[in-house]
């Protein structure tokens, strides 16, 4: 959907380069519907680029919000308030994280939260920049049938489905890869192979805890993992390998950890 919006533009490029005399397109404005940790905010980021180097933006960046960046305290307040993040979001994106908590009244009218909303989608066509909005799936239905014009600016809804253990042991070895972090230059212990510490997850984790993180647990569960380790370790070990390598008793306690924490 997306791909064919940037496709599209491009074709544009070379009617008009050809004398074609076509307006401008809408901007790709988009609901990206998922749980924490499923790649939203990282997605928003990336698409900044990706719009950019086709010239469908003017600069590569994302201006963030939530309810707290864009609601004031007083009749008034919430506009100014509003109306500055959509300047500083100009030639960009405005990413509206959370944006459900906008509406928290029961009739989705008598909050200053709505009325954020409404200026932010009354100066959507006019404005040069391309407005996302992002949330769990099922409170985002209010905010998709909160205005009758919404659906219709906002015409491109991407579901991001929760992580598999799998895919949270590949973002895992990643961020083991990584450079300048806490977990630089660690590794896993050879039996810590994909599949088994995936089914790790999958046992011990249970599912609605994972579907809570996401992601989340590819950085939680190696941080976790090396204080166990640290915690096993003798004060005076010195082999290089051993201080830096997690083992599965490692990654045991660290599920075991995150686990403990969903009772509460």
């Amino acid at each position: 959907m997306l791909l064919q919006w940037c496709k599209g533009y491009a074709l544009d490029k070379k009617r008009r380069s050809q004398g074609a005399e076509i307006g401008l397109r809408k901007p790709p404005n988009m609901v990206f519907l998922g749980n924490p940790g499923t790649g939203k905010t990282k997605v928003a980021r990336m698409l900044a680029h990706i719009l950019h180097n086709i010239g469908a933006i003017r600069h590569a960046k994302v201006v963030e919000v939530q309810r707290t960046d864009l609601v004031g305290c007083y009749v008034g307040r919430t506009g100014i308030k509003t109306r500055a993040q959509l300047r500083k979001a100009e030639g960009g994106i405005l990413f509206v994280d959370e944006a459900y908590r906008l509406l928290t009244a029961e009739d989705n009218t008598s909050d200053y939260g709505r009325e954020a909303l409404d200026e932010i989608l009354s100066q959507m066509d006019s404005k040069d920049l391309v407005v996302i909005f992002a949330g769990y799936t099922v409170p985002m239905k209010k905010v998709l049938d909160c205005n009758e014009g919404f659906r219709r600016r906002v015409g491109r809804i991407i579901e991001f489905p929760d992580y598999t253990p799998l895919q949270i042991v590949d973002i895992m070895n990643a961020k083991l890869a990584e450079e300048r972090t806490c977990l630089q230059g660690f590794k896993l212990a050879p039996d810590c192979t994909r599949d088994a510490v995936a089914a790790l997850i999958e046992s011990g984790i249970p599912a609605e805890e994972r579907s809570k993180r996401n992601g989340g647990l590819a950085g939680t569960l190696p941080e976790y993992a090396r204080e166990h380790l640290d915690g096993r370790l003798s004060a005076e070990t010195d082999d290089f390998d051993e201080l830096m390598t997690i083992g599965m008793k490692d990654l045991e306690a660290a599920v075991s950890q995150v686990a403990s924490c969903a009772k509460f």
